[in-house]
């Protein structure tokens, strides 16, 4: 059985310790570690499209990251309940002309009783910067 601490119900400690796991995972831009983290049937809304499973998660990721290079993440605990966390999120990237964005947005997260999130949904805007005025380092 795959299993993924901590495990809800969240606490104060293990909610933020979940939201700085999925960072540092995030931020390997390992697809296949960062799918890990997900059920086999997981739901995704990211942005306009809907994901279903963590095969197709898996893909969406090595798409992303071919596209958003040199991307860095910082999340933020937003709120918590027994099995679910909400976060907020910024993260950079440029684009392969060189042009640079951070893309801000929020989650709601939902876990199974095996600390694994069953669902995900995110809504994200993107809005260009000068590489100067990168704040996500």
């Amino acid at each position: 059985m795959e299993q993924k601490p901590p495990f809800p119900p969240f606490t104060m400690e293990t909610a933020l310790q979940k939201v700085q796991m999925a960072e540092n995972a995030w931020n390997t831009k390992d697809p296949e570690k960062v799918c890990m983290a997900y059920t086999i049937d997981t739901e995704w809304r990211n942005r306009t499209e809907f994901i279903q499973g963590r095969e197709a998660v898996k893909e969406f990721l090595q798409r992303k990251w071919q596209k958003e290079h040199d991307y860095r993440l910082k999340k933020e605990l937003w709120s918590f309940t027994d099995n679910k966390i909400g976060v907020r999120f910024e993260y950079e990237w440029h684009d392969e002309s060189g042009h640079w964005y951070r893309s801000y947005g929020n989650e709601m997260w939902e876990f199974n009783e095996d600390g694994l999130m069953a669902r995900r949904y995110a809504s994200i805007n993107d809005a260009a910067i000068d590489e100067k005025d990168r704040r996500v380092l």
